[in-house]
């Protein structure tokens, strides 16, 4: 039986909550000490005149257990797409269907948007996530791999190519 829940636009009150399921991810994804992120930068960079991101966020019982972060990308090739960055259930509430409405949920939203395409990244060795996505029509695309710079290699480009 599926617990009670609401799924909601997230608001700016709510990203206390929303950096504690970040920081929950963090630890499951063996990068406990990756998130730097604060709450002021997630009020800041979503909640401004022209927010960075958007989310929506799973409640039972008034507590939020669950969200999902995206945002508007361009695709030279498609246009307008949704870059899902996270979706998050607190360990207790995975498997109760939680996931499965948020994810539907972006899945509408780029719908309603009319975005021609929906992506994210999946760990290769998280095969519950793997199935999950595959089994609801989405494809893990094995020939591309993720590239990013972080700050020490922003850095060290910049002082190497002056």
């Amino acid at each position: 039986m599926l617990p009670k829940m609401n799924i909601r636009k997230g608001q700016k009150a709510d990203m206390p909550a929303v950096l504690e399921l970040i920081t929950e991810l963090a630890v499951f994804e063996k990068e406990p000490d990756a998130v730097v992120v604060t709450v002021a930068d997630l009020q800041r960079d979503g909640f401004g005149e022209n927010p960075l991101f958007h989310t929506f966020v799973a409640e039972q019982d008034g507590q939020i257990v669950g969200m999902a972060l995206y945002y508007y990308r361009y695709s030279t090739w498609k246009g307008k797409t949704i870059h899902l960055e996270d979706l998050i259930v607190t360990e207790p509430m995975r498997g109760s269907g939680l996931g499965f409405a948020l994810y539907a949920e972006i899945i509408k939203q780029g719908k309603t948007d009319g975005v021609r395409r929906i992506e994210w990244n999946v760990l290769d060795w998280n095969t519950p996530a793997i199935e999950f996505y595959e089994k609801s029509g989405a494809r893990i695309l094995p020939d591309w791999r993720v590239a990013h710079m972080d700050e020490n290699g922003i850095d060290a480009f910049i002082v190497n190519n002056k």
